[in-house]
């Protein structure tokens, strides 16, 4: 017993890196002028959600059941009750601790999606409804006891739906809401610092285990079986990645290897405990071919999703969720399924479907209209045309992340007042 809480309570702190692990992957995928306020839009997330987490999100997610929808908020209010030196990793502060790192980088995952222009008070509001709103019910749905996606047979290990489709979702409809960054598609919006991409790609990987391994909650087989999984998904979705960009593209890059890896990671996540060798290499290959294929999207139907939330993390949640369907299999020793190629026919495949489905409208209406009432009540949600082409770091934060003019608070040269007027006219023209 004592085995299996200390593994959770590292799982847990592994779970707590990956989010500033997102935060150095999102912050070196935008550009100069906007990495301060991406770091803290990450930072941000923990914070906030953190004390929700305890005062009543643990509760709405692991409380007695209210109709299949939510937990009771009000039993554990404050962790009250469970604040115990118990033993039993599955009760008391440990499941709070590990459960609460779920919930926080859900949140973070959105971010990308609005990088460089909503406000940082819009974006803590928004977090704060959406947590409430949406994951603490889903996690429910999911995982708690008499949630109506669990009780239906749905398999998803550690946040398949709960946290990648549930945040992917929520970022589409967001994005549609708050609208376009000024000069989004004719400007290029290249990377700023590729090194931080690796490196938070790196460090989301070595986070990931935690995050897989440890929903085993106990140091056990299970968690060999996810951590293994997790590994070789992971590996062939950044070949597969790879591979489409040398076929589209001409060359393999540092940025599609890093995208190919989160990919990969996504799409294991609600299948890590309940497939085989052949099942992990398929869900990683499929993923890193759509994913790669879908971040492409955005420029075809015009929704400007900044740093490809919803190619990687919807799309890549969508292709594990579903693919459980196909490739389940319970000759891994864990209490799954069979899925369809392993004699189990289509009803886990249908099923799978329903909660993958259910959990995508569900997030994305419920953002949509967040994020029409932020838009309403707080200047549009988003800094102005001006303050986003000079940066939105020095108009949110007073702060620059590179010292290019060696002046006060390193800030950048001036902004030609022409480009910014024109760019202003066009922004009012989108939003009309």
């Amino acid at each position: 017993m004592e085995g299996n809480t200390a593994w959770l309570l590292t799982s847990a702190a592994l779970v707590l890196l990956m989010t500033p692990g997102l935060a150095f992957f999102y912050g070196g995928m935008v550009r100069s002028k906007s990495v301060l306020n991406m770091l803290m839009m990450c930072f941000g997330a923990i914070g906030l959600v953190g004390v929700l987490w305890v005062v009543y999100g643990y509760s709405m997610s692991y409380g007695t059941d209210v109709a299949g929808l939510f937990g009771n908020p009000f039993e554990y209010l404050g962790a009250s009750g469970l604040m115990t030196a118990e033993g039993d990793p599955t009760a008391g502060t440990v499941d709070i601790a590990f459960q609460a790192m779920f919930a926080v980088i859900t949140v973070a995952l959105i971010a990308g999606a609005v990088a460089d222009r909503m406000r940082f008070g819009a974006w803590l509001l928004f977090g704060g409804l959406w947590a409430t709103l949406v994951y603490f019910p889903v996690a429910h749905w999911v995982w708690g006891d008499g949630g109506w996606i669990g009780e239906m047979g749905a398999l998803d290990f550690a946040g398949g739906t709960a946290v990648h489709i549930n945040a992917g979702a929520a970022a589409l409809g967001l994005v549609l809401v708050l609208g376009k960054r000024v000069g989004w598609p004719r400007e290029p919006m290249k990377p700023h610092n590729l090194p931080f991409v690796m490196l938070g790609a790196g460090l989301l990987w070595f986070g990931w285990f935690g995050f897989n391994a440890g929903s085993a909650y106990a140091a056990d087989g299970v968690a060999g079986v996810a951590f293994l999984n997790t590994f070789t998904a992971t590996c062939a979705a950044m070949l597969a990645w790879l591979f489409v960009e040398r076929l589209r593209d001409g060359k393999g890059t540092s940025l599609g290897a890093a995208s190919g890896v989160v990919a990969g990671l996504v799409a294991i996540t609600p299948a890590c405990a309940y497939v085989d060798t052949w099942g992990a290499l398929a869900i990683g290959a499929v993923a890193g071919i759509l994913c790669a294929l879908a971040v492409g999207l955005k420029y075809r139907l015009g929704y400007d999703d900044s740093l490809d939330v919803v190619g990687v993390h919807l799309v890549g949640g969508l292709v594990g969720t579903v693919l459980l369907g196909f490739v389940a299999t319970t000759n891994v020793g864990t209490d799954g399924a069979d899925g369809l190629f392993y004699g189990g026919g289509a009803g886990q495949l249908w099923t799978q479907v329903i909660s993958a489905v259910a959990v995508l409208i569900y997030s994305a209406v419920v953002a949509a209209i967040l994020g029409l009432i932020i838009k309403v009540t707080m200047k549009g949600g988003r800094v102005s045309a001006e303050e986003e082409v000079a940066g939105i770091d020095e108009a949110e934060h007073a702060e620059t992340a590179y010292d290019f003019a060696g002046g006060r608070g390193g800030r950048p040269a001036s902004v030609d007042t022409s480009v910014v007027s024109g760019n202003s006219r066009k922004l009012e023209e989108t939003k009309s």
